[in-house]
């Protein structure tokens, strides 16, 4: 029982990664304005992610334009768009062959190669994290570095935003869940016995005197 507890908490930990990566790839917050020298009292402030860029004014009104040509934009959007995307979607293949091969469901039968089926969705959810890291780590290198360069004006200086916290939270989820899987299917790889008991009862059949069958079937 205790490799189904690590199955089903590394699910539960690769579904809340997994939501979290969705909603660090349509955040428009992976680089925020940087408030620097007399750049700290503006009047707006700018968001840029993979798909918008928002200004949001002073008084509260915000207003986001999703880029118009994916050729023109740079290669570490366009990189991180495929990364990311290709992340999400890989998931989603995970999350299929997890609950197919988890021990407490009954799409394969019991036995080696229902472990092994778990074990791939449990690989497949870690390569997930370590692929969206890719993305998140290439974009905060650009922005520190370009925060740092003195070549660069105070008014093009951008800061890490909320995305990449999200997203490496969510990386990190992913990972961790991953291998509790891997951990949990591991265990039954060559334990067919140690696999979620299902059992079934059979319905009580009357009898001529109008009981019930006193026998128990399982």
């Amino acid at each position: 029982m205790g490799s189904v507890a690590l199955e089903i908490l590394g699910l539960v930990l690769c579904l809340v990664g997994w939501v979290g990566l969705i909603l660090a790839c349509g955040l428009p917050m992976w680089q925020v304005t940087a408030f620097l020298e007399h750049n700290i009292v503006t009047a707006q402030t700018t968001w840029k992610g993979l798909w918008m860029s928002c200004v949001v004014q002073s008084t509260g009104h915000m207003q986001c334009k999703v880029y118009d040509s994916v050729l023109a934009l740079s290669t570490e959007v366009q990189a991180a768009r495929a990364l990311t995307v290709s992340a999400v979607l890989l998931a989603l293949v995970a999350l299929f062959l997890t609950l197919a091969g988890a021990q407490c469901t009954t799409c394969v039968a019991p036995g080696p190669i229902k472990a092994r089926v778990a074990l791939t969705g449990g690989a497949l959810y870690a390569l997930c994290g370590l692929l969206a890291l890719v993305p998140l780590c290439w974009f905060a290198n650009i922005v520190v570095r370009e925060f740092y360069d003195p070549n660069v004006p105070v008014s093009n200086k951008y800061e890490l935003g909320a995305a990449l916290y999200i997203g490496w939270a969510a990386s990190a989820l992913l990972m961790c869940g991953g291998g509790l899987v891997c951990c949990g299917a591991w265990v039954c790889t060559g334990r067919p016995d140690l696999s979620f008991p299902v059992k079934y009862s059979a319905p009580r059949r009357p009898t001529t005197s109008g009981d019930y069958d006193k026998k128990n079937y399982v």
